[in-house]
């Protein structure tokens, strides 16, 4: 929606509606106003909720379906009631956020993800999923939610993602809820058991028709060719649908033979990516392909260059889109046809057919409104079945009536054809299958929820069987559940969490509450193995990275690479031993990624599990990726490099990010010794350098704590002395390094640009230029333990929000006779994006 629109809550009377149907017609005047024409469906779905009703909003993509969301956000508000918006994503999350402040006003609404939270108590509120399903399981209807709408509905049925997405439903039986997908199926049971359990119908309404109607092909022709045609048909842009990354950047690399955009084109492109940033390893390559009118998209890539092909993409320059399929949830890209490569893929477990849901999903994307007539869907047919029929049509043409054809490929694939594309294309979705499941996490948290409330923990156990038995599963697994309840209770007790009273009912072991979080188990457990480590040990920094690197998620992306190389090391060691070929490839077979600590870290989880039961089915997963790059004094490019990981860069970043969220957020300040201040700025500086516009929202959102006052006031990054000089020195040990390396690129851009009177900017010619008597005289600044020690670093306030820093350069004879001299200044921003240093000089 348009930022020129007016707010509805200013449509609202200073002493609110007197009648109910006052407000639905301020709401229609305002659409009016904003010279928007209500669809059929919109319109039915608006009413129905002014009515009361529940609704399930089936309707097809780019259909309207966040108006209707917008309309039940404005009943609640305006009668000073509590909504909520929730979806499967965050970066949707914060979408909707951002909307909604736009709509209402900042100070009406609120942001919870599992990041951080903003105006958590606001009258609205945004979060994810999974955050909604904790508030309803621990408060219930006291989270005094009046309506609460959920987008993407469909991940209902996600196998890993769905229990949030029933909770909600079991527990909120007094809020209107508004489930919207454009995949939904058949949702009779779910609408059924809504309208019994809260005595409010459960309206479905449902829509076929799309605004911009959809055209199905099935190409014969190689995929080159197919792409040419829909180009040169005006069928661009159009979104080519890839189910790994590797295969969408080979693609882009493939249509780099193609002239897809005109001079003109071109021109207009490099004007809307002037001042982007492609100094990243892989940068120079995103950089060629969106200079040609060719967008690559997928998480494998550093957020901004995701963010630049979409804002490219909004605005209508990008010819063609290489992503993979997490393109067609939620992200708006307008594209006016969807190429599907294939109608298969890997699920984890195996190779499968597309679901009916997964395909409208991603196809749903094609054609937009206001621009196109009509949207096209094409879905290439196996690449070796469009090989063999190029050569039987040759063989025929040569009189032959035989040829050898290509074989169906052994791996990857499951077998396609034009009907599987016809039942894609008109088949109904799915039903969407029930996904609940008990665990320790959820009992636990019913039983405090019950301790704290009625002094009785037994009700929480109720609570959970109570749950059981309103869930939308089958009688069989209802019962599975009952036992599954009984035995995580079982579990509780014998871990001495949980003891009968003498008159019969339980309780929880007092302190409990200090010692467990539903939603942060590992973290527990980091912070209770941090206890028995030393902080005055040498390596007590890089053992607490280690610990917080175990509990994240393994990149695999990242650790396959490590283990590559730590194969080929191996390899060649052993060959240069002479060691027999069939032991070599024996003794490769037991080779990973680095793990250091691993077997005292998996130690400790084991005995940390005996006494907390409810991390069952939790793993740590011991890792060095953080830990590596600290013991290496590694840059994100040359890890990068290092490792090959140019096309995975977006990965490597997210295990940083993450680390260096755990690390600031889930160990406690007192566990906090200088070298690790030094190793959290070091990670801050780094991300500030690579990407920082994610980690900068986090702090942003994380410092608030849903403080009103607080999320609007500016974060001063100076108040805390010892970690603004930490990163101070961090971002200069980062200058100093790519300075070592000759990378006066990197150099560039490891500081700020600000113009000043009187000075050319920094450009890797200048800075070359600069250093060429140092390197001409002494060779390659060093940069080692010594060139890092706080004594060749100068901090001096020279004002309010102002000061000048300078970094000894150290020589092969460590003179120490040249220096960086940098200024700071944060006058026009107290926690401003990127690097703090605006480089002044290199000289002697």
């Amino acid at each position: 929606m348009s930022t020129t629109q007016p707010r509805l809550d200013h449509a609202i009377p200073e002493k609110g509606f007197t009648d109910p149907d006052d407000a639905l017609e301020a709401f229609l005047a305002w659409t009016a106003e904003c010279g928007l024409t209500l669809y059929d469906h919109q319109e039915e779905a608006i009413l129905e909720l002014f009515s009361g009703h529940h609704v399930v909003l089936n309707t097809p993509t780019g259909s309207g379906k966040s108006l209707v969301a917008l309309a039940l956000h404005f009943k609640a508000f305006a009668a000073c009631k509590r909504s909520v918006y929730t979806a499967p994503i965050k970066a949707l999350v914060s979408e909707k956020f951002f909307a909604l402040c736009g709509h209402f006003g900042a100070e009406n609404v609120g942001l919870m993800t599992g990041d951080g939270s903003v105006n958590r108590d606001a009258p609205i509120l945004c979060c994810t999923a999974e955050v909604l399903a904790n508030i309803a399981l621990r408060q219930g209807d006291a989270g005094g939610f009046d309506s609460v709408i959920m987008d993407e509905f469909h991940y209902y049925a996600d196998r890993d993602r769905g229990m949030a997405w029933q909770l909600p439903l079991l527990v909120l039986e007094h809020s209107r809820f508004l489930l919207m997908s454009a995949t939904l199926g058949d949702t009779e049971h779910i609408r059924t058991d809504l309208s019994k359990r809260t005595g409010i119908d459960a309206v479905e309404v449902r829509s076929a028709t799309r605004p911009v109607p959809l055209e199905f092909t099935y190409s014969m022709d190689p995929v080159h060719e197919t792409i040419e045609k829909l180009a040169q048909n005006n069928k661009a842009p159009i979104y080519i649908v890839h189910f790994t990354q590797r295969a969408a950047a080979e693609q882009a690399q493939a249509l780099m033979s193609t002239n897809i955009c005109t001079k003109e084109e071109k021109k207009t492109i490099a004007l809307a990516t002037k001042g982007t940033r492609f100094d990243s390893p892989y940068g120079k390559t995103v950089r060629r392909y969106v200079m040609h009118g060719i967008g690559l998209h997928h998480a494998g890539l550093l957020p901004r260059y995701r963010m630049l092909v979409e804002r490219l993409a909004q605005q209508g320059l990008l010819k063609i889109i290489c992503g993979t399929d997490t393109l067609g949830v939620g992200i708006n890209v307008p594209i006016r046809t969807v190429l599907f490569t294939q109608l298969c893929k890997f699920d984890g477990k195996k190779v499968r057919i597309l679901r009916v849901r997964d395909f409208q999903q991603i196809a749903g994307r094609a054609g937009r409104a206001g621009f196109d007539a009509v949207g096209f869907v094409v879905a290439q047919a196996p690449a070796h079945i469009v090989e063999n029929r190029r050569l039987v049509l040759k063989a025929e043409q040569k009189g032959r009536k035989k040829c050898k054809t290509r074989s169906a490929p052994t791996r990857g694939y499951k077998h396609w054809d034009g009907e599987t594309f016809t039942r894609l294309s008109t088949g109904e979705p799915e039903i969407l299958t029930s996904r609940f499941r008990v665990d320790h996490g959820r009992l636990l948290n019913l039983m405090q929820h019950a301790q704290e409330t009625t002094g009785n923990a037994s009700d929480g156990v109720t609570a959970m069987l109570d749950l059981v038995e309103r869930c939308h599963a089958n009688n069989a697994d209802k019962e599975q559940l009952r036992e599954d309840t009984a035995t995580l209770l079982a579990d509780l007790t014998t871990a001495g969490v949980v003891h009968k009273g003498d008159d019969g009912t339980l309780a929880l072991t007092d302190g409990l509450q200090l010692d467990f979080s539903l939603y942060h188990s590992l973290s527990l457990f980091l912070v209770n193995a941090l206890e028995g480590l030393d902080p005055e040990h040498a390596d007590y920094a890089l053992d607490v990275v280690s610990l917080t690197e175990a509990i994240l998620e393994n990149p695999r992306a990242v650790l396959m690479r490590q283990a590559d190389k730590a194969r080929d090391a191996l390899h060649w060691e052993m060959k240069a031993e002479g060691v027999p070929y069939e032991e070599r490839i024996e003794r490769l077979k037991d080779v990973s990624w680095p793990k250091p600590q691993a077997e005292w870290i998996n130690a400790l989880f084991e005995a940390y599990a005996v006494q907390h039961p409810w991390v069952e089915g939790e793993e740590v997963h011991p890792k060095s990726i953080v830990r590596d790059m600290l013991e290496q004094l590694a840059g994100f490019s040359s890890y990068v490099r290092e490792y090959g990981l140019e096309r995975s860069e977006g990965v490597l970043l997210r295990a940083i990010t993450q680390t260096y969220k755990t690390l600031l957020q889930n160990v406690p300040a007192e566990r906090q010794n200088d070298r690790l201040i030094e190793v959290i700025s070091t990670l801050r500086a780094l991300l500030g350098r690579v990407d920082s516009s994610l980690v900068a929202e986090w702090e942003r959102m994380g410092s608030s704590e849903g403080d009103q006052e607080a999320a609007a006031a500016p974060i001063d990054i100076s108040q805390d002395t010892k970690r603004f000089h930490a990163r101070i020195r961090a971002e200069l040990h980062a200058l100093v390094r790519a300075l070592s390396g000759s990378d006066w690129d990197e150099v560039v851009g490891c500081v700020r640009h600000v113009e000043m009177e009187h000075q050319a900017p920094w450009t890797p010619e200048r800075v070359a230029a600069a250093m060429a008597e140092f390197v001409e005289e002494f060779g390659p600044v060093c940069f080692d333990h010594r060139a890092r020690l706080a004594e060749h670093t100068r901090i001096r306030k020279t004002g309010a929000l102002q000061w000048s820093v300078q970094q000894r350069l150290l020589d092969p004879e460590e003179t120490g006779a040249w220096s960086i001299d940098c200024a700071i200044d944060l006058r026009g921003d107290t926690n401003p994006p990127g690097s703090l240093l605006q480089l002044l000089d290199i000289s002697e």
